[in-house]
Order: C-alpha cells, then sequence, then structure tokens
C-alpha cells in the first residue's frame, strides 16, 4: 500500500479504537507527507529541466517538439505549486500540532506541581506555624539578652555605691 493511500485510509493504526490518533502519530504522518512531497518536489524540478533541456534541443528544428516539451514544462510547474502550497498548508498544522501538544504537555506538568504542592501543604495548620514562628522570636530575644549579658563587662570594683 502506497504511503498517500495509507495516509488517507488510516494505515491500520492501533488508535483507531482511542478515538483518534496520538500527537506522536499525528506528527510523524505529518513528517511522513512532508518527506514523500519534497520527494516529488525534487522529482518535479528534474522533469522541468529536462523538459526545458528538449525544448532548446528541438528549437527552431522541430517546432512541435519543443512546444509540447513546454507544455509538458507548464504542466510539471503547476503540479510544483500545488505541492509548495501543500507543503506550506502540512509545516503550518504541523507546528499547530508542535505547539497544542507541548501546550497540553505544559499544563499537565502544571497540574502535578499543584497536587504536589497540595500534598505538602496538607499537613500545615496556618495557627500552628504561628504558633510556631512566635516561639522561634521569643526564644531569639531571649537568646538576645543571654548574649547582652555575657557581652557586658562586669564591673567589679569600678563603680560604688557611696
Amino acid at each position: 500500500m502506497s504511503k498517500i493511500s495509507k495516509f488517507f485510509k488510516g494505515g491500520g493504526s492501533a488508535s483507531k479504537g482511542r478515538g483518534g490518533p496520538s500527537p506522536q502519530e499525528a506528527l510523524a504522518r505529518l513528517r511522513e507527507t512532508e518527506e514523500m512531497l519534497s520527494k516529488k518536489q525534487e522529482y518535479l524540478e528534474t522533469r522541468i529541466e529536462r523538459e526545458l533541456a528538449v525544448a532548446r534541443q528541438h528549437g527552431t528544428k522541430n517546432k512541435r517538439a519543443a512546444l509540447q516539451a513546454l507544455k509538458r514544462k507548464k504542466r510539471y510547474e503547476k503540479q510544483l505549486n500545488q505541492i509548495d502550497g501543500t507543503l506550506s498548508t502540512i509545516e503550518f498544522q504541523r507546528e499547530a500540532l508542535e505547539n497544542s501538544h507541548t501546550n497540553t504537555e505544559v499544563l499537565k506538568n502544571m497540574g502535578y506541581a499543584a497536587q504536589a504542592m497540595k500534598k505538602v501543604h496538607e499537613n500545615m495548620d496556618l495557627n500552628k506555624i504561628d504558633d510556631l514562628m512566635q516561639d522561634i522570636t521569643e526564644q531569639q530575644d531571649v537568646a538576645q539578652e543571654i548574649s547582652d549579658a555575657i557581652s557586658n563587662r562586669a564591673m567589679f570594683g569600678d563603680e560604688f555605691d557611696e
């Protein structure tokens, strides 16, 4: 089965029962189609060059053969323009699908992060945290008072109370 018929018929993909292809499958198919169309472009470009060479070869000697070659060249150029348009459309669709897939992954990961944050905060009580912070502040004040008391010089005999 040719690549084109596989593309349009679905190619027997395992994703039919799931309601559509995965983004990776769709991207792979779009890339395959791009590759096929690029090869077709190259083929048509060589055919155009060949027909142009035939037209030049026959030139004024055999006008009928030269005109036929130019007509074929014109048909190939028309096909080439159609393929260019199709490739542009496929590239746009592939880029849009890649962006959508990226956005979906980012959103999914943000959801996981939100769940993890919720789980972390699950065991925290705001009142307990406030009490703990007050305890810490009180202990820091006590430590500062102790430090101040130790660092002040003891006045042994320097001052007398008269």
